[in-house]
């Protein structure tokens, strides 16, 4: 129970975090991002891409109730996208039709590079170094490889008419990050042995 009202507050923080993207489209944007990583770091709560890298044999299926529990956070900040005045919806829409057009493969491809760079961030910030995190969320963001996280949070805030349009397509391509992100979250372990 503590694991999923960890992984829930994660969600919220990233979902927070994705809110200020949203608001701010930009390299501002990337990098007012970064707060929601260096909340989650400073109170050890449980992100899937801060967790996968650093995840023991057999303890997989945690792991995807740590990614459960991220989605119903995001969900809940999700629900203030819909309350704000701003075009947010918009913008959500827009990253997800963007990210629709790439198709899934190359999709998890790119995840990779996302999940590679969430682990080297959240290993140095375990070392009270967070300067790897401030540079590292802007980077991914702007290099436009997803996050399973932070992607769940654009998708629950599109029209729902468009994400019932688009379901299959929009769980193909979301699957493919989510294996895309633990693929590059764990390029240290399956290269060099190390975490």
């Amino acid at each position: 129970m503590n694991i999923f009202r960890s992984s829930v507050l994660a969600g919220i923080c990233i979902g927070l975090a994705g809110f200020g993207y949203l608001s701010e489209k930009s390299i501002v944007g990337a990098v007012l991002f970064a707060f929601g990583l260096l909340a989650v770091v400073h109170y050890g709560l449980k992100l899937y891409t801060g967790t996968a890298g650093f995840i023991q044999r057999g303890e997989v299926g945690k792991l995807f109730g740590i990614l459960g529990g991220n989605i119903i956070g995001c969900l809940l900040v999700s629900l203030l996208v819909r309350c704000s005045p701003m075009p947010l919806q918009e913008t959500a829409q827009q990253i997800l039709e963007g990210r629709l057009a790439i198709g899934p493969l190359r999709g998890g491809i790119l995840a990779i590079g996302c999940g590679f760079i969430m682990t080297t961030a959240v290993t140095f910030a375990r070392k009270q170094q967070n300067l790897p995190l401030l540079f590292g969320v802007p980077l991914f963001i702007m290099c436009g490889f997803p996050h399973c996280v932070a992607d769940a949070f654009y998708y629950l805030c599109v029209p729902v008419s468009f994400m019932a349009e688009h379901a299959v397509s929009i769980l193909t391509f979301y699957i493919s990050i989510v294996l895309g992100n633990f693929i590059g979250c764990n390029l240290y372990r399956f290269l060099i042995g190390k975490q």
